[in-house]
């Protein structure tokens, strides 16, 4: 602004950035809240929880994989040069998905014995909170990586073409990079903000932390298909005060 005047920024840019501030957090909200009393209604508030668990939590695990695959398909195959057709597409989405949903059926079932002991409702959504933990990390890592290997994407462009262009091709050697250095971060540093995360906004139990991965982990991924510039860990704290609301 200083050096070129008002005209030079893209002020509806930077408007989509600070809305971005307040529709992700209260739309993963949202979305936590309802899922969250969802599985209240469908399992914890049913005469026997515990077998309501094994029937019904594979379908929020189908769901949770319909998350990952769609935008697995649709947009990250396509970085490592493979390209689906829209029912090829469908057809990934279905065989994934139904993959997981038999999996979490068939281990849910395996371990009738430790469910249908006292407390052992948690244990069942401790599953569930391991495929949307997965969910959750996929969703991060299609939405921060690029901050993290932009500028070297751009560097490696520039000396590959030897021009500066307004957009860089991304070599999958630089996608890998940035996927260790997020793992190398979360394995050093991470568990300050886990801490601060899964206790100090509100104590969560693995239903609790289902319900706000999933819409979280829902939220960014739509973001990254939209192209929506959005916070990881801010939608997480919306999706976090949501689970808590519905908590009481």
């Amino acid at each position: 602004v200083i050096s070129l005047g008002f005209e030079a920024v893209s002020w509806s840019k930077v408007g989509t950035i600070a809305s971005s501030w307040v529709i992700s957090p209260i739309t993963a909200g949202s979305m936590s809240f309802l899922i969250f009393l969802s599985a209240k209604k469908f399992i914890l508030d049913r005469p026997n929880p515990e077998q309501a668990a094994i029937s019904l939590i594979p379908f929020y695990s189908f769901l949770v994989a319909v998350v990952i695959s769609l935008v697995t398909a649709r947009k990250g195959l396509k970085h490592v040069g493979i390209e689906f057709t829209d029912n090829e597409i469908y057809f990934f989405i279905g065989i994934f998905s139904m993959l997981v949903g038999l999996g979490t059926a068939f281990f849910l079932r395996n371990n009738k014995e430790k469910i249908m002991q006292e407390g052992g409702i948690e244990f069942a959504f401790g599953l569930l909170m391991v495929v949307s933990a997965s969910a959750m990390a996929f969703a991060h890592g299609s939405n921060d990586v690029a901050n993290a290997i932009g500028p070297l994407a751009a560097i490696v462009s520039v000396i590959d073409t030897g021009a500066i262009g307004s957009k860089a091709a991304i070599s999958p050697w630089v996608l890998f990079v940035g996927a260790i250095g997020i793992v190398f971060g979360l394995a050093t540093l991470g568990s300050r903000v886990i801490q601060t995360v899964g206790r100090k906004i509100t104590a969560l139990t693995p239903s609790l932390g289902f319900s706000a991965e999933m819409a979280t982990a829902s939220t960014v991924v739509a973001a990254s298909y939209l192209g929506f510039p959005i916070s990881t860990t801010h939608t997480l704290v919306g999706g976090v005060i949501g689970v808590g609301l519905a908590k009481g």
